[in-house]
């Protein structure tokens, strides 16, 4: 009989600290109720402080043996995110996990603080800022590992570099195929640069299938007939994700979601992203764009690219060797 992976098989997580973001519902609440309950200091990260708090309650309503705590952060303020690092960084001097999870889809045009369109401004760019200026903490740490939530509407994804805020002719499944297209390359790149500067910090990527969520609440109504027909319950969902975080065989770059019929649903396993996302001039391009962008620069910038002898420029840094904004 094959074995199906499910929440009993994630590993003992006691002593580890985990962010996951947009953790107060959905695939994030039941990631962060899975590692608190299997030991893990887990902070959930989102805007609503009221809506955080309840979920943390709920997950604390289990007695689980790690700790469930709220930090405020808006991925659509960059402002948000700057004070959410200097928050964590007085409370813990380790990161094992940061599940780059929250994320928005199919919503009415409309802009972040800083004038990004918003699903590719939170979705991509908050979590690429939110992991570059946390990056030395999840380096410093052994077995640290960097979860990004994708989605199979990377294959309706294209960056276009000369409307990526979407202004033209907006239309919100674009920009959201936008949004987790840019998640793939900005995992599939991060790795890179990790193996090539000699860091153990793994990237990897999921994605959750058809599963229901607060989600498709800017959607039609015909698709939020096909969501509630088709897509599996949430604690199924998360389990790429947790998958992705926890099992110890997982190397960095890989991707997984559910295992059914064109990966809409069922137990985890390791998928592929089409090709687009493997474009790895596409990805370069990105990157700098973001970090133009976000003025977050990683301290992964200054190393020889293997492909073609090409050196990126080397992009300024604190002294302390992190990533500024």
């Amino acid at each position: 009989m094959t074995h199906h992976w499910t929440e009993n098989d994630v590993p003992d997580q006691s002593g580890r600290v985990a962010i996951v973001t947009g953790g107060n519902s959905g695939i994030g609440w039941h990631t962060a109720r899975v590692l608190a309950q299997k030991g893990a200091t887990v902070i959930i990260a989102c805007r609503n402080m009221q809506k955080a708090n309840t979920a943390a309650d709920e997950i604390r309503a289990f007695n689980p043996s790690g700790k469930v705590e709220v930090m405020p952060l808006d991925l659509s303020d960059l402002d948000s995110v700057r004070e959410f690092e200097a928050l964590f960084r007085e409370r813990y001097d380790r990161l094992d996990l940061l599940i780059n999870n929250a994320g928005i889809m199919f919503t009415p045009q409309g802009k972040t603080k800083q004038g990004f369109e918003q699903q590719f401004g939170t979705n991509h760019l908050g979590h690429f800022a939110l992991t570059g200026i946390l990056l030395d903490k999840l380096n410093g740490t052994p077995g640290a590992r960097i979860v990004t939530v994708s989605s199979g509407a990377h294959r309706m994804g294209n960056i276009d570099f000369d409307d990526l805020n979407s202004e033209r002719d907006y239309s919100p499944y674009r920009a959201y195929g936008q949004s987790k297209l840019a998640n793939l390359l900005f995992t599939y790149e991060l790795q890179r640069r990790l193996i090539a500067t000699g860091q153990s910090t793994l990237a990897v990527a999921a994605h959750p299938g058809s599963t229901r969520t607060n989600l498709t609440r800017h959607s039609n109504a015909f698709v939020k007939l096909l969501d509630r027909i088709i897509s599996q319950k949430s604690d199924m969902g998360a389990l790429p994700t947790l998958y992705a975080a926890t099992e110890p065989n997982v190397q960095g770059g890989e991707y997984f979601g559910p295992s059914g019929a064109r990966e809409m649903r069922g137990y985890p396993k390791k998928v592929e992203s089409n090709e687009h996302s493997q474009n790895e001039e596409l990805a370069r391009r990105l990157w700098t764009v973001s970090e133009n962008l976000t003025h977050v620069f990683y301290p992964l910038n200054d190393w020889k690219m293997l492909q073609d002898g090409k050196k990126i420029r080397h992009l300024d840094m604190d002294d302390g060797g992190s990533a500024r904004i």
